[in-house]
């Protein structure tokens, strides 16, 4: 019987317990270490090389896709499946692009946890049927002209907020990683609304992904 080694990864204590009270009654399941945010993930990920990762997303220190996308660069073996509560297009989208295997929602019902971990341990991918039905639907209506074209009209202060925008990071975050104020990230991004055409910053985001940006961690 082979034995799947789970790295889980939450800030919330009662949900790593609960994880672990649920997945150590399968005797080919083994919970190998805990971690409570993305930089411990990354650590551990290194150390101990489970074969597959529970990744909570929104967490301090280093969120869920930065992690995700160090751990799938530098350990591209390794499986990632995103176990969060956010469905949102902004959370949805990078961490697929971060090298996610598999995105459910934390309203699974056991069973279908389980064998989501045994299916994207085994080499699948699965996600929530909401999550699913949006990157279906996603790409289904994507304009095939996007948007090269409208991202060269960029300056190169307005490509490395796309850039970063694309890698799914928060108007605050992008200010830190510039030295710049929020405010400034805002007034740039509203910027390129224009200059795109884009309707809202999660279509942006998405326009942005589509386009090849955010393939590199900054």
């Amino acid at each position: 019987m082979n034995v799947i080694r789970i790295l889980v990864v939450d800030d919330q204590a009662i949900t790593r317990s609960g994880l672990r009270n649920l997945l150590e009654k399968f005797e080919d399941i083994q919970i190998v270490d805990e971690a409570i945010n993305g930089e411990e993930a990354i650590v551990l990920s290194e150390s101990l090389q489970p074969d597959l990762i529970l990744m909570d997303l929104h967490m301090s220190e280093v969120n869920g896709i930065d992690a995700t996308r160090q751990i799938h660069r530098t350990s591209p073996h390794i499986r990632i499946l995103v176990l969060t509560i956010f469905d949102d297009d902004t959370s949805v989208f990078p961490a697929i692009r971060a090298g996610a295997h598999g995105y459910l929602l934390k309203d699974t019902k056991e069973d279908d946890l389980i064998r989501a971990i045994q299916t994207v341990a085994s080499g699948g991918a699965v996600f929530s049927p909401g999550i699913a039905a949006k990157v279906l639907g996603y790409l289904s209506t994507l304009p095939s002209n996007i948007p090269h074209e409208a991202f060269d009209k960029l300056t190169q202060r307005e490509t490395q907020i796309m850039e970063l925008m694309a890698e799914g990071k928060t108007n605050s975050e992008i200010a830190l990683t510039l030295s710049l104020s929020p405010k400034t990230v805002s007034n740039y991004i509203s910027n390129v609304l224009l200059k795109v055409h884009a309707a809202d910053r999660a279509k942006l985001m998405l326009m942005a992904i589509e386009a090849g940006m955010g393939k590199k961690s900054t």
